[in-house]
């Protein structure tokens, strides 16, 4: 289990853990983010990532994508 920040760019990733306080991890939820969802970092922009969940594009910060374990 490794933080998001620490995939590859284009790979397909399983989420196996969302942590941080419950109104981080409901905010995540709602943005998509479960456990057992797939999610792809699509490109890093200074201090954010840019990844598809759920067919979307979501852009959150990299404390952000620290907080979600593949």
């Amino acid at each position: 289990m490794m933080p998001l920040t620490l995939a590859s760019v284009g790979e397909r990733n399983t989420i196996r853990k969302v942590g941080g306080s419950p109104e981080v991890k409901k905010h995540l939820e709602n943005l998509g983010f479960v456990v057992g969802g797939d999610v792809t970092i699509i490109n890093t922009l200074g201090g954010n990532v840019i990844v598809s969940v759920k067919e979307a594009r979501v852009a959150i910060s990299r404390e952000m994508a620290q907080k979600i374990m593949v």
